[in-house]
């Protein structure tokens, strides 16, 4: 994203029209205080899926403080001077709604989900917490300690989350990507009131953030209702800067193995630092994104066959590609070994598939089903208001626009098999690499 102050002043910007692979008429503007809001008409039933975006996220603790973006989204259900704790919650409850929230690397949400003429009481309650958090001293601890706990119960008794941290760390050796979102423990330890003040006050914000309307509603009538809620919050002027520390250029392959009792299955695991589809060669995330669905995408991918049918040596592999990041990011090879087979068989197996991609993996026929297939998905998450609000909120959050996702799937479309032998060529090599296994000890 550009770090360029918002002007104080609304700004008015048409429908962006229809996704090319279809949807409905998105339309966007700013409020006076800065405030970003997209619109998603749907009309088919009176129900509105209503979510905020704030454009932080874990990648954006202060170092020293990692886990502070996930440990404020747990106190913002608090309460605040109007509404006590667990208010909110209750309402949206009692209203028969749905509420979660969630943080990522690059950004935190909220959302509810309600039937359409309670969309104003949302609004009331979310902009309220945007700007009149309490933060009594007595929920601190108690907060840090669900925390603590769910660290505990989702990494410290998994091994393979124990590797996906492990080896996050070892691909991103300087961007905070490679620090698991939740924080590490003994950090998480010492977070305080204070840490969390000063996190809120410096993000969360009307110019920071992204209000995203998806359901029975109409452009106008969501910016009346944002501007009699949201609009009352003050600007502050300028969007907070979000300072990252950029990844140095990798020059060595490195090996992770993670060994304990409670592992079931042995896995290889293979990650790639790659380009996002925030990289100044932006051609280069849509040949990534085909890339991993042509060779990993499911039973009839290029891994898949080869290391499974025709080979043998695996039960299941594919590949995937994290392409929403502001920065570097990961592409990620998978197998499981088939009875008898060890890791280091299956990472020489895996390695000589690899290197015959733009040989043996891309032939016309593959390629065009794994653009049928990705193009298909985006259509299909058009029939779900709350997916495309996720959609919309989350590329807005990583500073992408309301074209980029309209275009997404010509982009897709254009995309030629040299282009996909040429970043499997430059991306997929070596020193680029962490090469992970999960194990039992030996015996």
């Amino acid at each position: 994203m550009d770090n360029v102050p918002r002007p104080n002043r609304r700004t008015d910007a048409p429908p962006f029209g229809r996704t090319d692979g279809g949807g409905p008429e998105v339309a966007s503007f700013t409020l006076a205080n800065g405030l970003d809001v997209v619109v998603i008409p749907d009309h088919r039933v009176p129900v509105v899926t209503h979510m905020i975006w704030y454009r932080n996220g874990s990648a954006d603790d202060p170092l020293g403080q990692s886990g502070i973006a996930h440990f404020l989204e747990h106190l913002m259900f608090k309460g605040t001077a109007k509404h006590p704790a667990g208010e909110f919650s209750k309402v949206v409850s009692s209203l028969g709604g749905q509420e979660n929230a969630f943080t990522s690397f690059d950004y935190t949400a909220y959302f509810q989900r309600v039937t359409r003429e309670h969309l104003k009481t949302m609004m009331e309650f979310e902009s309220d917490r945007m700007t009149n958090l309490l933060l009594d001293e007595s929920v601190i601890a108690p907060e840090r300690d669900v925390v603590l706990e769910e660290r505990r119960m989702r990494v410290e008794t998994d091994p393979s989350a124990q590797l996906s941290e492990a080896m996050a760390a070892a691909l991103f050796v300087h961007h905070p990507y490679g620090i698991p979102i939740i924080g590490w423990m003994h950090e998480i330890e010492g977070l305080n009131r204070q840490n969390a003040l000063d996190y809120y006050n410096r993000f969360y914000s009307p110019e920071n953030a992204i209000l995203v309307v998806a359901g029975d509603v109409t452009p106008d009538e969501v910016r009346r209702l944002s501007e009699e809620t949201y609009g009352r919050v003050p600007a502050r002027g300028e969007r907070p800067v979000r300072f990252r520390p950029q990844e140095p250029e990798p020059v060595a392959a490195r090996h992770i193995t993670v060994s304990d009792p409670k592992v079931e299955q042995p896995t290889l695991q293979r990650l790639y630092l790659v380009p996002s589809c925030r990289s100044v060669n932006e051609g280069d995330c849509y040949a990534l994104e085909l890339l991993a669905e042509v060779i990993g995408g499911g039973p009839t991918s290029y891994l898949y066959r080869t290391l499974v049918l025709e080979q043998g040596v695996a039960v299941n592999a594919g590949a995937w590609y994290m392409s929403s990041a502001m920065e570097e990011t990961r592409f990620s090879v998978y197998a499981v070994p088939a009875e008898g087979v060890s890791l280091e068989a299956l990472e020489q197996a895996v390695d000589a598939a690899l290197r015959t991609i733009s040989a043996d993996a891309l032939d016309v026929e593959a390629i065009e089903r794994a653009k049928i297939r990705l193009v298909a998905e985006t259509i299909y998450s058009t029939d779900s208001q709350s997916s495309l609000a996720r959609i919309y909120g989350s590329a807005l959050a990583i500073g992408e626009t309301i074209d980029d996702v309209r275009c997404w799937p010509g982009q897709i479309e254009a995309v030629l098999k040299d282009d996909l032998a040429s970043v499997a060529e430059r991306f997929l090599i070596p020193r680029r690499s962490v090469t992970g296994y999960l194990q039992k000890p030996a015996a």
